[in-house]
């Protein structure tokens, strides 16, 4: 058995975003190159052994939102899409994605997807407060949960 969980993020983001947000959200999504400068995920902590197979710590950035293809468990295909305002009907960033993730990616891919949430369009937010993001669903279920950024965190299942 195992921990997948199918995430699928559909996200209006404000016109507003800089050149530098769009070619790092570009690198996450696998739709382009890694920055030189990470700015808005700075932390890819992974376990590894040193020459002495003593347990370091190590920074190793990957794309958390780049797979693309068959999926693994959810069936059907993963993608992201990342439309430019141009291209969209409301005159903003249209975002679409959908990827498998594992409970362990939730912490590095929460900070991704609360910095989303603070440039989503404001028909995603709630009179609360709380940004709807998309939903989640483990994959052997048939039930979604809605994802959403609720007091700058995200509320996983």
């Amino acid at each position: 058995m195992a921990d997948v969980f199918e995430l699928s993020i559909v996200l209006n983001l404000r016109e507003s975003l800089s050149d530098e947000e769009i070619a790092e959200l570009r690198w996450h999504l696998g739709l382009g190159d890694k920055p030189e400068i990470l700015r808005l995920v700075t932390s890819f902590p992974v376990v590894v052994e040193d020459d002495c197979g003593e347990p370091v710590i190590e920074n190793h950035p990957v794309p958390l939102l780049g797979r693309h293809g068959e999926a693994w468990k959810v069936d059907g295909a993963l993608v992201s899409v990342l439309l430019c305002p141009e291209e969209g009907r409301h005159g903003s960033w249209a975002l679409t994605v959908r990827q498998e993730i594992h409970p362990d990616e939730f912490e590095s891919t929460g900070e991704l997807l609360r910095w989303l949430a603070t440039k989503a369009d404001d028909r995603h937010r709630s009179s609360t407060g709380e940004v709807r993001l998309g939903w989640t669903r483990f994959y052997e279920s048939h039930q979604y949960e809605p994802l959403v950024v609720r007091d700058d965190e995200v509320v996983w299942p």
